[in-house]
């Protein structure tokens, strides 16, 4: 994990935590900018006069100083790992969705529910006997079946 400000290399990134007091923070949450959601660096910050990122189906002008602020993960550096199922990860943890499995009609109620390829999901609780399990995804809360967890291929994010 690093800077968004220290990034060398054009690519893809997942936002994995954003610095700075909340009324800061909140600001970049109204223009689009949330931890989870995926980037694109266009044009990376060379000098410290700036950088332009590609979200949500838009160009972004940010300069050093905000960028420095936003801590990025490249999403190729995640994917060299080995990924294991939704159902394996510990509670409290993050993940980024890699791979959703199974049947067309399960794969299509899970891909429905948000859990595409790129999503960062956080496991939130299970159950005493460890069945459904509470995942926060995209904002919102999602109960899945263990069952369900399995067709689910992740990779962890470290903190």
């Amino acid at each position: 994990m690093e800077s968004l400000a220290l990034i060398g290399q054009k690519g893809k990134y997942v936002i994995t935590n954003i610095l700075g007091n909340s009324r800061f923070v909140r600001r970049l949450n109204e223009i689009g900018i949330i931890v989870g959601v995926n980037l694109t660096v266009i044009s990376t910050s060379q000098t410290e006069s700036g950088m332009v990122i590609y979200l949500r189906g838009q160009r972004l002008a940010l300069n050093h100083s905000v960028a420095s602020l936003i801590i990025v993960r490249s999403l190729n550096e995640i994917f060299i790992k080995k990924c294991k199922s939704l159902s394996s990860v510990s509670v409290g943890k993050e993940a980024i969705v890699a791979k959703v499995l199974g049947d067309k009609r399960v794969r299509k109620r899970l891909l429905d529910m948000g859990l595409t390829k790129n999503t960062m999901v956080k496991v939130n609780q299970t159950a005493p006997l460890g069945d459904p399990l509470e995942v926060l995804l995209r904002g919102y809360k999602l109960s899945l079946r263990k069952q369900e967890a399995d067709y689910v291929m992740v990779t962890e994010v470290e903190q």
